[in-house]
């Protein structure tokens, strides 16, 4: 399975390069990981959105508080079953501070949510890498989740 995880705006923390970093290395144990900067959401759709080159090479999943939410044990059921049926990449995109337009929405396979709260956008990240990880572990029968 290819996994991108992709993002917008640079990365100013370094804790949350590092973090981002951590995650990536445990997520490549598991699947082909790849984190991507991206410029803007202009930058999102050339690459990822329905007229670029790639859209019919990957599937686009946008993290957006007006997504569909997931516990932990459904994500991973929601990334095996992908991972079963789709050889296509998955791209899993963090906007920027003012979230996805219209536009970008309707160019999502999915759209998924982290949860109710607002999350900074740098933060909304490290969360879906961990969720990432913990996705996998759960698949694999690893005992980093313990079902809490």
């Amino acid at each position: 399975m290819k996994i991108k995880v992709a993002w917008i705006g640079k990365t100013k923390e370094p804790a949350i390069a590092s973090l981002t970093d951590e995650y990536l290395k445990r997520i490549s144990r598991y699947a082909q990981v790849e984190g991507v900067t991206l410029r803007d959401e202009v930058d999102l759709l050339a690459k990822f959105g329905k007229e670029a080159k790639t859209a019919s090479k990957s599937t686009l999943v946008l993290m957006d508080s007006r997504g569909k939410e997931f516990s932990s044990e459904q994500f991973a059921k929601f990334l095996g079953d992908y991972q079963d049926r789709n050889p296509l990449p998955l791209v899993f995109v963090i906007g920027g501070a003012d979230g996805f337009s219209a536009e970008a929405r309707s160019a999502a396979a999915n759209v998924i949510s982290l949860g109710k709260m607002t999350l900074a956008h740098e933060l909304a990240r490290v969360v879906l890498l961990e969720q990432v990880y913990r996705a996998f572990t759960i698949l694999k029968g690893h005992p980093y989740h313990s079902g809490h």
